[in-house]
C-alpha cells in the first residue's frame, strides 16, 4: 500500500489537533514535541518547519480553542447585533462561555494549566483576553459614567466564577452551594443568576443616574 502524503495544510492541522491529543491524554506536562508528533503521526522536524517552535504549536492551538479569543473576532457582529447596548452583550459572552467551558474537557485543562504555571504562552493568550475586556469596557463606560457600581470588579467575579465552579463540578463531581452543575438544572440555575446579578447591577447604575440627573 503506497504511503499518503501530506500537504503543509493537513499537516499543520494534524499538528494543532495533536496538541488536544496530548492535553487529553497527559495533561499539559506531556506537551512536548516527540509526544506531540507522536500523537499527529508525523516527523517532528515538521514542527520547527511550520511553526517557530513547540511553544509556537501550543499557542496556535490554545487560540483556536480559547473561548475569548472567538469571541474577540465575532465582537464587532456582537456589538452591532445588540446595537451597542452591552447588558445584552455581556449576558451572551457570560452564559455562551459557562456553557462552552462546562462541555470542553481540553478547554478546562488549558485553564488549570493556565492558573497553575508561568508561561509565556498562556501570558500572550490572557493579554489577548484583555484586549477583548477593554474593548467591552469602554463601550461600558458610557452606560456607567458618573455612578459607583464598577462593573469590572462584577465581570471578573463571575468569569472567575465560572471558571471555578465548572472545575470543581468536573474533579469532584460533588455539590457546590447545594447546586450539582453536572445536571442542566444545575447549568440554568448558575445561568439565570449570571443574568439576575447582571441586571441589578446595571438597574443599580440606571437607578444613580436619574437621581443625578435629577439632583
Amino acid at each position: 500500500m503506497a504511503k499518503q502524503y501530506l500537504g503543509k495544510e493537513q499537516s499543520m492541522c494534524k499538528l494543532v489537533a495533536a496538541v488536544g491529543i496530548v492535553i487529553r491524554a497527559k495533561g499539559y506536562k506531556g506537551l512536548t514535541g516527540t509526544n506531540i508528533a507522536k500523537a499527529a503521526g508525523l516527523s517532528k522536524r515538521l514542527i520547527y518547519i511550520y511553526f517557530e517552535s513547540v511553544e509556537d504549536l501550543i499557542e496556535t492551538y490554545i487560540r483556536q480553542k480559547d473561548y475569548y479569543a472567538g469571541a474577540s473576532s465575532n465582537f464587532p457582529h456582537l456589538q452591532s447585533s445588540k446595537q451597542n447596548k452591552t447588558y445584552p452583550i455581556l449576558i451572551d459572552l457570560l452564559t455562551n462561555q459557562l456553557e462552552q467551558f462546562y462541555k470542553d474537557d481540553e478547554l478546562q485543562k488549558i485553564v488549570l494549566w493556565q492558573i497553575s504555571e508561568r508561561s509565556k504562552v498562556m501570558f500572550d493568550v490572557c493579554e489577548e483576553r484583555e484586549k477583548l475586556g477593554s474593548k467591552f469596557f469602554r463601550l461600558a463606560d458610557l452606560e456607567f459614567k458618573g455612578t459607583s457600581v464598577d462593573l469590572r470588579a462584577v465581570t471578573g467575579l463571575l468569569v472567575a466564577g465560572i471558571y471555578h465552579m465548572v472545575l470543581h463540578a468536573k474533579s469532584t463531581d460533588s455539590l457546590f452551594c447545594e447546586i450539582d452543575l453536572n445536571t442542566p438544572e444545575g447549568l440554568e440555575r448558575i445561568k439565570k443568576a449570571i443574568i439576575d446579578i447582571l441586571g441589578n447591577t446595571y438597574n443599580k447604575a440606571i437607578s444613580e443616574r436619574k437621581t443625578n440627573s435629577i439632583n
